[in-house]
């Protein structure tokens, strides 16, 4: 066990595709999640402690909760269990993702904190076993440890690699407060009581323009099955997505359940004039730009 502390990198993501189906008996959603990791970290670092302490500072802490509710908190104390220690680790988080704004940061500090015990630990747990865990812990958490990007199915845990030609540019327009994911899924189900929801299925088109980097392509392409949910609940963000396409977004969309909007634009030009629209018409508290494909989880 390492008395040195150790810090892990993790990024946000964005859906490039969300296409959810009906709800299962367990209460979950099969969907067809196409997760773009994007270059907007948090910070994890585990050190070692008497018992399990967790801290948080960054933009929006104050709404992270520091008892073992915490995602992190609870990676810690499944390793640990693996491993048959107890799980005595101070984990501090240094926030740059949006908080319960629909970019996983909440998964992304779990997986950070998973990687970062387990260099701590010494525990050398595989690769297998983490992603096991992750699955465990929420359906975003295993694609926050490998990054890049990803088809995830099942609940969005299932995940398989997917080949990105390029870096695309991107703009997220951070919301005042944020949003229940339970919440969205909720008013998703109500919003089509009584309809034939489709099996969720990834778009051939979208995938394509992944693979060769063509931005105007996936612009076409990108849909949100959860976006009319996330207005539905905060119909302000319509007024947000309409200041981003004005502005030359070639597409705008909720991020996730929201209530982020994410803009892919043309390149680090657009983005940044994007941004400025954004703040300047006070629909939003941030925007930042951000490039994808980033890395998974990485110890730093």
């Amino acid at each position: 066990m390492s008395a040195t502390p150790v810090t892990v990198r993790v990024p946000a993501k964005v859906n490039v595709q969300l296409a959810v189906g009906g709800v299962r008996p367990d209460g979950f959603h099969p969907l067809a999640n196409v997760f773009l990791a994007v270059g907007l970290y948090d910070e994890v670092t585990a050190t070692p402690a008497p018992e399990l302490r967790i801290t948080c500072t960054g933009p929006g802490a104050d709404r992270v909760p520091l008892d073992r509710t915490n995602l992190a908190a609870r990676a810690a104390i499944a390793l640990a269990e693996l491993h048959g220690l107890a799980p005595d680790v101070h984990l501090h988080i240094a926030k740059d993702i949006p908080v319960a704004g629909g970019m996983a940061g909440g998964s992304a500090d779990a997986a950070g904190a998973l990687l970062a015990c387990d260099e701590l630990w010494g525990t050398k747990t595989s690769t297998d076993q983490l992603l096991a865990i992750c699955a465990e812990l929420g359906s975003d958490v295993p694609f926050s440890l490998v990054g890049g990007a990803a088809l995830g199915v099942g609940r969005g845990e299932q995940l398989t690699p997917l080949a990105v030609g390029g870096g695309f540019h991107w703009v997220f327009a951070v919301a005042d407060g944020g949003l229940s994911t339970p919440a969205v899924y909720g008013e998703f189900d109500r919003l089509t009581a009584g309809a034939e929801v489709p099996e969720p299925e990834a778009s051939e088109n979208l995938l394509a323009a992944l693979r060769t980097g063509d931005a105007t392509a996936l612009a076409a392409a990108l849909t949100n099955d959860l976006q009319a949910a996330a207005l539905s609940l905060r119909p302000s963000l319509a007024a947000t997505l309409a200041v981003g396409t004005d502005a030359g977004a070639l597409a705008a969309l909720v991020s996730g359940s929201g209530p982020t909007t994410a803009y892919l634009v043309k390149d680090a030009e657009a983005a940044k004039r994007v941004a400025d629209a954004l703040l300047a018409s006070g629909t939003c508290v941030a925007a930042r730009p951000a490039v994808s494909p980033a890395p998974g989880a990485t110890v730093l």
